[in-house]
């Protein structure tokens, strides 16, 4: 079956099959946050996104092989609050925002900064540092040599619209900045967008509304 990244709490992951890398989509917990599982097919390495809640799911899913690292996009609760069970569970090293790590209950063992790079394997991530959101929010982009980028955002980018910011018109201009900047520019249309809550979409099927975006200030 084609991946779709449909997934609801309670139900079965959905799985994304690239060349050199698997990725698993799972909803967990009451904000139905996203969970993402990425395993290198060449090492079977493999390192979890964002270990929102429900922890005997995440595991679940992880399996026997275990995994090498946790990244924590932000410091917003629904998405670490399984972070501590895995991390004993499993000995993950830990990866967060740097300026978002002190928000985090649970300590960050590796701080991010934008354009670092994560290891999955043989597969690499690069973190884009985007601030509004949250001050220390990390979107993770993997360049696909064989297709077209895949991007994890957090709650930085969704479909129809960038992450809450509260209201504050500050926290707005920064986000939207960072991510026409960070993202639509330098990404194809044809990238896959997996965010922290919801169904997935491209940055081609999000870019024409940039602009009604920035007018309405959400």
């Amino acid at each position: 079956m084609a991946y779709t990244g449909a997934v609801k709490v309670g139900g079965p992951a959905d799985v994304h099959e690239l060349t050199d890398l698997m990725i698993s989509k799972v909803a967990v917990g009451p904000m139905n946050n996203n969970a993402y599982l990425l395993r290198c097919r060449a090492t079977d390495t493999q390192v979890l996104i964002d270990a929102a809640a429900e922890p005997d799911t995440l595991l679940g899913l992880i399996g026997e092989s275990g995994i090498t690292s946790v990244v924590t996009t932000h410091q917003h609760g629904d998405h670490w609050g399984a972070l501590r069970d895995v991390v004993e569970r499993t000995g993950a090293r830990t990866f967060a925002g740097r300026y978002d790590a002190e928000g985090i209950p649970v300590p960050t063992d590796v701080l991010v900064e934008d354009g670092d790079t994560i290891s999955v394997g043989r597969v690499t991530l690069t973190a884009r540092h985007l601030v509004g959101h949250t001050p220390g929010s990390i979107a993770l982009i993997y360049d696909d040599p064989h297709g077209h980028p895949h991007l994890f955002t957090g709650d930085c980018l969704f479909p129809g619209g960038v992450g809450n910011t509260r209201g504050n018109a500050k926290d707005f201009a920064s986000l939207i900045e960072d991510v026409e900047n960070k993202l639509f520019a330098r990404l194809p249309d044809e990238t896959w967008v997996y965010p922290g809550h919801g169904a997935d979409t491209t940055l081609g099927a999000e870019r024409p509304h940039l602009a009604e975006w920035r007018e309405r200030g959400w």
